[in-house]
């Protein structure tokens, strides 16, 4: 990607782009913009691989044959300067790419210096504390908005909880215990990313937990 200059963000080519929109959450989102993207949003699919990211927009033209000429963007997260000057071409970078803490931390920082609203689905608390503490008085200083834990893994837990918790008494002491019952396949960025995975098998069997070394 070529080197993009300091630009004021309503300036900037684009509106949101999606890095890491080869893999699994990073091709339902971009499925998701295909679908619900508003008139007029310019937006772009990132990551390291062209061929791939190529393959993607195919896929896309099947939702909307007007996303036959979605710019494709290369940047990666080993490579602080493509990150760079990703931050610095839109005003929204969605971020896909896990685990975050080995991988997103260089966004985060190119995003807080580029004054680029940065979103993730993290569910990795010890990153979403280091990138506090790191980057939140540079972005600050230059507008950018970090916000994380945007996934279902992440939100509707605590939202329901919340629900909850509001239809009882109130002044009454609190117990809160959650429980999920799930199907289908975790992909690799989850199992890396928190390094337990809850298998529910049907009763009898009950609940396993795989623990990673």
């Amino acid at each position: 990607m070529e080197p993009v200059t300091e630009t004021p963000r309503d300036q900037r080519p684009y509106d949101l782009v999606v890095l890491g929109a080869t893999g699994f959450t990073g091709r339902l989102t971009a499925e998701y913009l295909a679908r619900h993207a508003p008139d007029g949003c310019r937006w772009a699919l990132a990551g390291r691989n062209r061929g791939r990211l190529e393959e993607v927009r195919t896929n896309l033209t099947t939702i909307d044959p007007g996303l036959a000429e979605l710019p494709l963007l290369e940047a990666d997260s080993a490579n602080g300067d493509s990150l760079a000057d990703l931050a610095r071409s839109t005003r929204v970078v969605i971020s896909a790419v896990g685990p975050y803490l080995l991988y997103g931390g260089p966004l985060v920082a190119a995003c807080a210096d580029a004054g680029t609203d940065y979103v993730d689905l993290t569910g990795e608390p010890e990153f979403v504390d280091s990138m506090y503490l790191e980057h939140h008085d540079r972005a600050v200083a230059t507008g950018a908005r970090i916000v994380h834990a945007c996934g279902f893994d992440s939100v509707p837990h605590d939202l329901g909880a919340r629900f909850t918790v509001l239809q009882l008494p109130e002044g009454q002491p609190v117990t809160l215990r959650g429980v999920v019952r799930a199907g289908g396949q975790f992909s690799g960025g989850t199992f890396h990313s928190d390094g337990r995975v809850l298998v529910f098998f049907p009763p009898p069997q009950g609940l396993a937990v795989l623990e990673r070394n």
